[in-house]
């Protein structure tokens, strides 16, 4: 590899390194702003959206939300309030708690992202055919990534 090749890929590295996560979290935010319904925070979809894979302790959310476990605890009870999850107990250890899903979460779940994609839908109609195939490709190459993470953290 020439010293050429190699600082353009290391050009890139450092592009991807700094600007991916900051731009996808600025394009999530702006399809947020689309959603109609203001009942519902990006946080606890977020949570929802967890929760809908199987039950988790708070310490579980807190750490996969990168949030307190307190800051957790405070969102898990006004998701409790809202009849969105409940908790239940683990029959072999009296002292573990596990957050759930609730059907009327999953509903509400499903509600938002109806909304979301809806509005992510819109604004991708109004992308020149270019721009659409290289978003495509862009979010096979993200999804590739992300299950070579997750392949790493497994090991």
């Amino acid at each position: 590899m020439s010293d050429r090749t190699t600082t353009g890929r290391a050009e890139r590295v450092e592009y991807v390194a700094e600007h991916l996560l900051s731009r996808a979290g600025v394009l999530v935010r702006l399809l947020v702003k689309q959603v109609r319904d203001r009942s519902f925070v990006r946080t606890e979809m977020e949570v929802l959206s967890i929760l809908a894979e199987g039950p988790r302790r708070v310490t579980e959310l807190s750490e996969l939300e990168g949030v307190t476990q307190p800051t957790m605890t405070a969102l898990v009870k006004r998701l409790e309030k809202k009849g969105w999850v409940e908790r239940a107990g683990v029959p072999d250890d009296g002292r573990v708690v596990m957050i759930g899903i609730t059907r009327a979460g999953a509903a509400a779940r499903e509600r938002y992202r109806d909304q979301f994609l809806a509005a992510m839908r819109a604004d991708l109609e109004s992308l020149s055919d270019r721009q659409l195939a290289e978003l495509a490709k862009a979010t096979e190459s993200v999804s590739s990534f992300v299950e070579d993470l997750h392949e790493r953290g497994a090991r």
